[in-house]
């Protein structure tokens, strides 16, 4: 642990000639130059939906994001930003940077897609482009657009009036595997930034600070290796590894009756054998295990272990483990979310139109939403139309636990935020086809632009107001990690698991390619898929029900 507490006192040391490093502005100047930011940004609307609507199209997997990331170095590069690729050995993760000495401020949103949630945007009902596809069922086509946008406005500003400071974008990848951010932190691409702004899709605009009640994830597959035979002609000269998988599972569920409720884990069979009449040989599950704290992470992946141990122990087979990746619970920067609040305030929620507000609806009453989501805002009566609330943190013991992400990694190592903004809809299921519907639409379109300019305002607070970052670090050093002190939960022989995914795509990657966005013919996604927009189920005339046509 040492080793953090005196890094975090060199940086401390270093605060005074980073503050004097920065322009300062009269808070006139500040507000007149936010004011040009979001016209610049208004302006780019053209830009931003392109961006948004090519990578919607690209839909691809964790590990997977060839053309994704391809698409996005092109367009930073052409714009002035020196590009790493490849780094952590991860071959579609990348740094793009422009600027020059401090602050250093990282600028991230992943990129990654859900399995079998391909989707046409628009349609508010289930029709997938392609059947089993994947698709952007979580959103991530829409935050790196957010970015770019932002820091090309920002960067105008700072060549004009000469403000010192280097801007870092860099994906999430495979962040559904939670198998990335880890890595970039344990290889060093975070040690000398100062701040990180994260945008992540939402149904409003917003940000907190804290912790946010969610868990930390350790990811692990078991593999069991054990003897082929003849099923129905000689078992009893097999050792099945499918045993052990089931006895690990059956061993595992028994002990969730005696864990805190707190915990989150859940298991898919990666591998259950070849056919029937084989004994399996070979067989794989791959486990998430989620709880509020490092230390219950750590006892719950021993856990697994020693469940998996046993079972192999019962069925005569090996055992070994492979980390897919891991999370910490999350904990945001408190005064740079306050500053990220008064400019969210200052922006204000999309004005949306009475298609957006029909799609939204229809949508809703499609998937069953309930009446409230996440923080008690409506969820089924169409977008949000009043503007979310700064949030504070949730007790540890108020918590129930739930879904995990890796920013938060990135999060324990330097004072980071995350920016929500409204480009879907209140009240869907999450890593669904549903969640993709807004997703290459005006919502989305709408939603970008709102969270860029939050964003780009905030980027040039950073710049120029050398108080937030010495607060920040304040905050960071003095109340988040005083007693909390950061651990891996990778350790320096593992490495990233760059194969997953890989035949999935390659199975539909072809078929995909048909349907990427052309921007040259087509003004949107939605008129390259020939899609009215909304498209919603018709009713039958006369009863009020569902026809289950849409078109």
């Amino acid at each position: 642990m040492r080793k953090y507490r005196f890094k975090w006192l060199a940086v401390l040391a270093l605060l005074p000639g980073l503050a004097s490093a920065q322009v300062k502005l009269t808070p006139a100047k500040v507000d007149a130059l936010k004011t040009e930011l979001a016209k610049d940004i208004d302006g780019q609307k053209k830009f931003t939906q392109e961006m948004v609507d090519m990578i919607f199209s690209f839909g691809e997997l964790g590990f997977q994001e060839v053309e994704t990331s391809k698409y996005l170095t092109d367009i930073l590069q052409k714009n002035g930003f020196t590009v790493e690729k490849g780094i952590s050995g991860i071959p579609t993760a990348w740094t793009a940077k422009w600027g020059s000495g401090k602050p250093v401020i990282a600028v991230g949103s992943d990129i990654d897609c859900i399995p079998k949630a391909s989707q046409k945007p628009g349609v508010a009902y289930h029709d997938p482009i392609i059947e089993g596809a994947p698709g952007h069922g979580e959103g991530h086509n829409s935050g790196q657009p957010l970015n770019v946008t932002a820091v090309l406005a920002l960067k105008k500003i700072m060549e004009r009036e000469k403000i010192p400071g280097t801007i870092m974008l860099w994906p999430g990848v495979a962040e559904e595997q939670l198998a990335t951010k880890a890595y970039f932190v344990r290889d060093g691409y975070f040690k000398d930034v100062d701040a990180c702004i994260f945008t992540h899709v939402s149904s409003n605009l917003g940000t907190s600070y804290g912790d946010g009640g969610g868990n930390g994830m350790i990811s692990v597959r078991f593999d069991f290796e054990g003897q082929a035979s003849h099923a129905g002609g000689a078992p009893w000269r097999g050792k099945s590894a499918l045993d052990a998988v089931e006895l690990m599972n059956i061993g595992w569920n028994y002990h969730r009756e005696h864990m805190e409720t707190t915990q989150r884990s859940h298991y898919v069979i990666t591998d259950g054998g070849d056919q029937p009449n084989v004994v399996p040989s070979k067989a794989s599950v791959w486990y998430y295990f989620r709880e509020r704290s490092y230390p219950k992470i750590t006892q719950m992946h021993k856990d697994g272990i020693r469940i998996a141990e046993a079972a192999a122990k019962m069925t005569e087979t090996k055992m070994s483990y492979e980390v897919l990746g891991s999370a910490w619970p999350g904990h945001m920067n408190q005064p740079i979310a306050e500053a990220m609040y008064e400019n969210i305030k200052g922006v204000g929620l999309p004005q949306w139109s009475e298609e957006d507000q029909k799609l939204a609806r229809a949508l809703q009453k499609e998937v069953g939403s309930p009446a409230t989501g996440f923080g008690g805002e409506p969820a089924n009566d169409g977008l949000s139309t009043s503007l979310s609330q700064l949030r504070k943190p949730m007790a540890t013991a108020s918590s129930g636990g739930g879904g995990s992400d890796d920013i938060a990694d990135i999060s324990w190592n330097l004072p980071t935020i995350v920016l929500g903004y409204p480009a879907n809809i209140p009240g869907l299921p999450g890593h669904h086809w549903a969640n993709a519907i807004a997703m290459a639409t005006p919502i989305a379109h709408k939603g970008v632009t709102a969270g860029a300019k939050a964003e780009a305002m905030t980027l040039l607070d950073l710049f120029v107001k050398p108080e937030i970052l010495t607060n920040a670090w304040k905050y960071f050093n003095e109340v988040q990690t005083k007693d909390t002190k950061y651990t891996a939960l990778i350790s320096k022989t593992d490495k990233p698991a760059v194969h997953l995914n890989q035949k999935i795509m390659e199975q539909y990657r072809p078929e995909m390619k048909k349907f990427y966005y052309d921007p040259a013919k087509y003004p949107t996604y939605l008129e390259q898929l020939g899609i009215k927009y909304p498209t919603v189920r018709a009713l039958v005339p006369g009863d009020g029900k569902s026809s289950g046509t849409g078109k």
